[in-house]
């Protein structure tokens, strides 16, 4: 038996395996999570508050390495998420996860339709009203999501999500309110086999306009 070819052709076969398994990880969707700077705030009129200032992450499927620019990289389907808000000693808040809101989603309410000389008619509208939960996002494009929202002059914030909207009073849902205090946020991604995840720190005792969100430190731990 001539053992060079033989060892010739498990070192080909080797290097095969390996280029094959590297090309695929380099193919797969790779998501990554930062914080939105500065947060958005906004001024309504006839609205459930006056202003407002909205906390939210960006998530982007990076490109690959330069040096393969070339190839192209998975879109990451049907993206969707959970966050979950800690106390700074690690304990879970509310003892569930809030379902992520993808930022300039349809606002899930009815709209309204004005006839001359009628009262206002309420149009149900299915793609409204529905919960819009995945997102796909393509190989260096990005989504915006809503992780927390505070209004007027509140000193709680609340977790916001869908459920805001049909919440008593509207915007304000005391089953996501968040007291002045500094906390936790645990929020994953998952597509499509693939899942990243991140964890920040929601900055609530201070002004309107020092509501944030930062980078967690490496001391912070949940339990």
């Amino acid at each position: 038996m001539d053992w060079w070819a033989v060892l010739q052709i498990v070192i080909g076969a080797s290097i095969t395996i390996v280029f094959v398994v590297w090309l695929e990880n380099t193919r797969k969707p790779k998501l990554v999570l930062r914080i939105e700077d500065p947060p958005v705030d906004v001024t309504y009129q006839g609205r459930p508050a006056k202003n407002a200032r909205f906390l939210r992450l960006i998530i982007e499927n990076k490109e690959p390495p330069r040096i393969v620019k070339w190839l192209s990289r998975n879109t990451a389907v049907r993206c969707y998420g959970f966050i979950t808000f800690y106390h700074l000693d690690g304990q879970d808040v509310f003892g569930r996860s809030m379902q992520i809101r993808w930022s300039r989603s349809p606002e899930p309410v009815p709209i309204q339709a004005f006839a001359q000389g009628l009262p206002p008619i309420q149009i149900l509208d299915p793609v409204r009203l529905s919960p819009e939960l995945h997102r796909d996002i393509h190989t260096g494009e990005n989504q915006k999501l809503d992780v927390a929202a505070r209004f007027d002059n509140d000193v709680d914030c609340y977790g916001w999500c869908n459920e805001n909207y049909f919440s008593n009073p509207p915007w304000r849902n005391p089953d996501w309110r968040l007291n002045p205090g500094r906390y936790l946020v645990k929020v994953t991604i998952t597509s499509s086999g693939e899942s990243c995840s991140g964890l920040f720190r929601l900055i609530n005792d201070v002004s309107l306009s020092g509501f944030r969100l930062e980078d967690a430190l490496p001391s912070d731990v949940i339990r």
